[in-house]
């Protein structure tokens, strides 16, 4: 008779979790494991170089590899660390001494050495640093030992750029492995003297959080996958600044922000000098305006400016003179001082052909501002004008007079406005630029809105002294009115060598850095005070990749847009000929 026995039921227990999360096997190398289906090998860092910036290690740990990477702190006792370093000081003062004996030359590496200690010494006694022992492990995976072999050569070669070295755990894949596993256990125990400085550039989180509770979607943070949502009416100023190169998606990411800032009721206006903008403006209901030589779209520079409250009407309309007389010296090129006295009198005067001066402005409701062929009359008529009224001769009756010399016919009542610029002549762009913003400031000036100016392709106006200053003025004086300014700019070099444009920078509490060229970078690292990896990451970075600087905080950024947005602001060729398709079907 078989005794028979019963099954107990299965009582899971903490066996099993290691048994359900391990590989099926593993099989350990002098050089490297083989790990499931997987090649696995551990490396570790093994010398620093004497200087090291922040954010070094951030490009290793932003890969996108299979890896794991494990840093290891340990303290070090401060009063055993001097003793050592007493004892090294020592050490090397004799070997400098027996050289000087001997009548050998100095060895500089000695002397650095010996100043290095010192200092650290000096930090360490005074408490302004402490010393630790430190550990960094990389294990990497490859499917096979070729794409293993690729991915330590790529390391090896990023880290050695920056004279950091790294070696393979040979005979220790197994301890390096279990190093790097979420076990916080340093069983690799290969460690680097460091003071406070160093170790802390290795930490990995280098980017802070931009979400708020107001503003808009920005883009996501590249670091931690965050979402940057900003108000940049919450800061000191509201002005932007944008550089990139051609391509790199800087008109994207600005059409993506006006969208979403006309849904929070702030007002747009646009100076698009390629008609970028157009699709926008005719997708949301803007007001697009061309301003050409034929263009039935015109702008009287000598618009009467809205007197704001609380401001004089006689210092607005001298403000207004000296703004027309920078446009006239830019539409002329050149003027000597006597000339440029002369042409301050005649404007003056224009204005009082018209029964406008100083003391009338702004008690007269209804004013017919002169135009600047009236300026060329009292020119011809004022002694020494002659030779400026001729110059003036082409924007008034030449070939130029299509969009200068006309009565402004255009409605600036919509929230959304485009001013295009694109279908007039290259040396008139830096002109038509001036005349709009001029009417635009004053549209400013005489309503308090919330408003944003977008100046597309800014680096037109920094080519001329006039223009740069004028474009200055109005970064300098827009928080006045609740307005910030978003200049654009793919031509970095002009735009950093102007005398205004390093002023426009400092007096823009954002500025949006996309993908750069490396002829540029070195300016604009140097413009922004960028570490290697900032630069590094700008000169690699892909479409509406970048970095986002508001105030002291700034991050890695990526434009990213919904596909309803994307479908409205996209410039891309491809996508254009294929929504034309479909809208035509």
């Amino acid at each position: 008779m078989t005794k028979i026995k019963i099954p107990q039921p299965y009582k899971p227990s903490s066996e099993d979790v290691a048994n359900i999360i391990a590989p099926a096997g593993l099989e350990a190398s002098p050089n490297y494991m083989k790990l499931g289906d997987y090649f696995v090998k551990t490396l570790f860092i093994f010398t620093y170089p004497r200087y090291i910036s922040s954010g070094w290690f951030s490009p290793i740990i932003n890969l996108a590899e299979m890896m794991d990477i494990s840093i290891f702190v340990h303290p070090m006792d401060t009063a055993l660390a001097l003793r050592n370093l007493r004892k090294k000081v020592a050490q090397i003062q004799a070997e400098a001494s027996e050289r000087e004996e001997k009548g050998l030359v100095r060895d500089p590496i000695l002397e650095t050495a010996h100043q290095d200690i010192e200092n650290l010494r000096d930090a360490l006694q005074q408490a302004r640093e402490k010393l630790y022992r430190i550990g960094v492990y990389i294990t990497i995976y490859g499917k096979g030992l070729e794409e293993l072999n690729k991915l330590e050569n790529k390391i090896e070669n990023m880290l050695e750029a920056k004279l950091v070295y790294i070696k393979p755990a040979l005979f220790r894949q197994l301890e390096g492995f279990a190093s790097t596993l979420p076990l916080c256990q340093d069983k690799l125990l290969i460690h680097t003297a460091l003071n406070s400085g160093p170790s802390s550039s290795l930490f990995p989180f280098v980017s802070p959080d931009l979400t708020s509770d107001k503003g808009i979607l920005y883009g996501v943070n590249m670091h931690n996958a965050s979402l940057i949502i900003f108000d940049r009416f919450s800061l000191e100023n509201a002005n932007t600044v944008v550089f990139a190169k051609s391509g790199a998606g800087k008109s994207y990411a600005t059409k993506l922000q006006i969208l979403r800032s006309l849904m929070i009721g702030t007002n747009v206006i646009v100076i698009d000098p390629e008609n970028e903008y157009q699709n926008l403006a005719n997708a949301i209901g803007g007001s697009y305006f061309k301003i050409s030589l034929t263009s039935p779209n015109h702008v009287n520079p000598f618009d009467i400016p809205i007197s704001p409250e609380g401001e004089k009407p006689a210092d607005v309309f001298k403000s207004h003179v000296l703004n027309l007389t920078g446009l006239v010296k830019l539409m002329l090129g050149s003027i000597t001082p006597e000339e440029d006295s002369l042409l301050d009198r005649a404007i003056t005067e224009t204005y009082a052909s018209r029964d406008i001066t100083a003391e009338t402005f702004g008690a007269i409701k209804e004013l017919n501002p002169p135009l600047l062929e009236d300026l060329q009359v009292v020119l011809k008529n004022t002694e020494g004008g002659a030779g400026i009224a001729q110059r003036l001769e082409k924007f008034t009756r030449g070939s130029y007079a299509g969009f200068t010399n006309a009565p402004t016919n255009v409605d600036i009542k919509n929230r959304f406005i485009v001013f295009s610029i694109r279908d007039l002549e290259e040396e008139l762009r830096p002109v038509a630029m001036y005349i709009v913003l001029n009417f635009v400031w004053n549209l400013v000036r005489s309503e308090l809105k919330q408003r944003l100016m977008i100046i597309d392709e800014a680096w037109w106006m920094m080519k001329y002294k006039d223009s740069a200053a004028f474009l200055f003025g109005l970064v300098k004086r827009a928080r006045k009115y609740y307005l910030g300014i978003t200049t654009i700019t793919q031509d970095v070099e002009d735009f950093l060598k102007s005398d205004y444009g390093r002023p426009i920078v400092t007096n823009s509490s954002i500025q949006f850095l996309m993908k750069q060229s490396t002829t540029s970078i070195g300016s604009v690292a140097q413009a922004f005070d960028l570490t290697e990896s900032e630069k590094t990451f700008l000169v690699e970075a892909g479409v509406g990749e970048g970095l986002f600087f508001a105030g002291l905080k700034h991050v890695a950024i990526k434009i990213i847009a919904s596909f309803t947005e994307d479908q409205i602001i996209t410039t891309n060729p491809e996508q254009m000929i294929e929504l034309k398709g479909l809208t035509k079907k």
